[in-house]
């Protein structure tokens, strides 16, 4: 056998080898580099590549299939490391060689490969190779298999198809990702073959049924006309009696029925007596007891000039009410300037600042009454969240950055923490630096404890009143093809202060006098007249 040397970039000493030859062969065997071992290898490799030749006429002594060749040497000409090389490799203190001189591991090696090899020839004697090509071909099956049973097995309807529209939505914005306890998927395979989808009624029951597996009451399914309903009730007006009602929670949570969150100012509701945290138990003679807060809603609501009867419950008291439903004006924003009564006509006023419901114009509203009113030498402002039971969710974070000029002003939150933060800047701020305080109560809830919240905890005002509804969770309107819509529930919200106020509610600084006013003119005259059971004065509400 003869070595021949590769090329180098400098002429290099010669170099002595010892070959040993044990046992004649006929033929080497080519190992590929995957199979031997070599995760403890941690020589150095080098190049230029050492090539073994065997020349055609040498038959003399005997040699095993694994030649190890010993580089003997004193100084180290191969100095550039090199990892692979047309499955060539060499090694500054030995190699093995086969056939095609090929060198692979350092000497310290050959024991363990030696087993390697041992083993793998007592692997295939022992095992058939048919039994190990049937082994993965039934693994292939089985592969193929799996596969085919994620995929309905069957042609997909039209009514299957918006149920999966419907299951999809569920899928990728809810946020408890366990699904109350269940296998979304196998939910929708089992639903697919077993629930009836012939109508599109059948459709929309086999929805509705898929929601309620999650119990939550605030996901729900809303058909076309309600879902038209629900857009209408965020951008101007609704038919109905004025009422914000929701689950008992709190002092009320043992309470059967439905509780009045708040009765819109001048409304139906409003004008019969009806105020936030009295009981609803009947609407037309049907119990509320196990009545859906939307179900309860939709019965509220109906054609301008129609009845509803109501049987409401305050405290020991119950009383039947008739109401007649009509367009209830959902004009977010009134507004009005309390004069004090000392100073003269130059003095700072107060600006009132009634803020009712978070539809698509209060942001605008908000902005344009403080405008208005600092035109008439306003310089303190009083922000009236209370029977305000929320609304548009981005309309209370810009209401929000109207009086903030920087901080968080909530963290979004599902199963695992905090996915968002909704913060500012200031480049939207308009009143950041006048005296302000907020009013709120137990009608206070959603979007308005939001904006309470980040109010609070950013310490930009002074809270008065009560502790807040307690609603943290946010909902989304989703709308499917067919012009029915799905809301959903898509996160939990965290304060400033990493409050989670579901169920609790914000906690005001100071409460408010047992027969402080709600509405804008006897809020003045409270301010106003020092005698007064509800008197506040200027420096007890704008402290901190």
């Amino acid at each position: 056998m003869e070595a021949l040397l590769g090329s180098s970039p400098s002429p290099s000493p010669s170099l002595s080898f010892t070959v040993t030859r044990r046992n004649p062969i006929t033929s080497f065997k080519v190992l590929s580099w995957n199979s031997l071992y070599s995760g403890s290898n941690y020589s150095r490799v080098y190049h230029p590549i050492l090539r073994l030749k065997r020349s055609g006429n040498d038959n003399s002594g005997s040699c095993s299939p694994l030649c190890y060749i010993e580089q003997m040497y004193r100084n180290r000409m191969f100095s550039e490391p090199i990892r692979r090389c047309r499955k060539i490799f060499i090694d500054k203190q030995s190699l093995l060689v086969i056939q095609n001189g090929l060198a692979f591991l350092p000497r310290k090696f050959k024991t363990s490969l030696r087993k390697t090899l041992k083993h793998s020839e007592i692997f295939k004697s022992i095992v058939p190779e048919i039994f190990v090509r049937s082994c993965i071909g039934l693994m292939l099956v089985m592969a193929v298999n799996a596969a085919v049973v994620k995929a309905p097995s069957f042609a997909l309807t039209e009514e299957n198809l918006l149920f999966l529209e419907a299951w999809r939505t569920i899928d990728r914005a809810y946020i408890d990702k366990t699904f109350n306890g269940q296998s979304w998927f196998r939910y929708r395979e089992d639903a697919l073959r077993n629930e009836p989808m012939n109508t599109r009624q059948e459709t929309y029951a086999a929805i509705k049924k898929m929601l309620a597996t999650l119990d939550d009451p605030f996901t729900r399914f809303l058909e076309p006309e309600k879902f038209k309903s629900l857009r209408s009730g965020t951008q101007n007006a609704l038919t109905g009696v004025g009422l914000s009602i929701g689950y008992p929670a709190g002092k009320n949570e043992s309470a059967f029925g439905l509780v009045v969150i708040s009765a819109s100012p001048g409304g139906p509701a409003n004008r019969a007596g009806i105020s936030s945290g009295d009981i609803i138990l009947q609407i037309d003679n049907t119990s509320t007891e196990n009545m859906g807060i939307y179900d309860a809603a939709e019965r509220l609501q109906g054609p301008e000039g129609s009845g509803v009867e109501l049987t409401v419950l305050r405290g020991s008291e119950t009383r039947k009410l008739s109401l007649i439903r009509e367009k209830v004006s959902l004009n977010p924003v009134k507004s009005r300037i309390c004069k004090l009564p000392t100073g003269g006509d130059d003095a700072p006023q107060i600006g009132y600042i009634k803020l009712s419901t978070f539809n698509q114009n209060a942001s605008g509203a908000v902005r344009e009454a403080i405008e208005t009113l600092r035109k008439n030498n306003v310089k303190a402002f009083v922000l009236d969240l209370r029977d305000n039971s929320g609304g548009l969710f981005p309309e209370g974070v810009e209401i929000a950055k109207i009086w903030l000029d920087k901080g968080v002003i909530v963290y979004i939150c599902d199963s695992r923490g905090v996915r968002d933060i909704y913060d500012t800047d200031g480049s939207n701020v308009v009143a950041a630096s006048e005296p302000l305080a907020v009013l709120v109560n137990k009608g206070t809830a959603s979007a308005s404890e939001i904006l309470a919240g980040a109010l609070k905890d950013n310490k930009r005002a002074q809270l008065f009143g009560e502790p807040t509804y307690g609603k943290g969770k946010i909902q989304s309107v989703f709308q499917l093809s067919d012009g029915s819509g799905m809301a959903v529930t898509v996160a939990r919200y965290e304060t400033p202060a990493h409050n989670d106020i579901d169920k609790v509610g914000v906690i005001p600084d100071h409460p408010l006098p047992a027969s402080f006013p709600k509405d804008d003119e006897s809020f003045c005259n409270c301010l106003q007249n020092p005698a007064a059971a509800c008197h506040l004065d200027r420096v007890e509400l704008f402290s901190k």
